[in-house]
């Protein structure tokens, strides 16, 4: 299951940069330099992974694997966490996950608690 995430999120690392290098190249050839796309693109490139490797560390933790309503962001070594958790102990254990990914500085947690009905 573990292998099948990790992979999963790779991919899908791989197809953000994919795309970023598309709309790049499109601001390049109206005029900018090809030195700010390119840190463009190492830019994004380094946001997906950095939001694949914490998508996949609150995948692999036995306590928030279940929960479905987290959605990861993340801006150089910020990471964002949005969305919905059940309980305030499961808000602070995200939280917590995500600060113990390598390349995390910063974390904005702006999860919401909403009870299960």
């Amino acid at each position: 299951m573990k292998a099948l995430v990790l992979a999963l999120s790779a991919a899908l690392a791989l197809a953000l940069a994919a795309c970023s290098t598309d709309r790049n190249r499109t601001s390049s050839s109206s005029g900018g330099t090809s030195n700010s796309s390119t840190s463009g693109i190492k830019g994004t490139a380094h946001d997906a992974t950095l939001t694949t490797k914490v998508k996949s560390a609150l995948a692999a933790d036995v306590g928030l694997k279940t929960l479905t309503g987290i959605s990861v962001d993340s801006e150089g070594s910020t990471v964002t966490l949005k969305g919905s958790v059940d309980t305030d102990a499961n808000k602070r254990r995200a939280e917590q996950v995500a600060r113990g990914v390598d390349g995390v500085s910063t974390v904005k947690n702006e999860l919401t608690v909403e009870a299960k009905r």
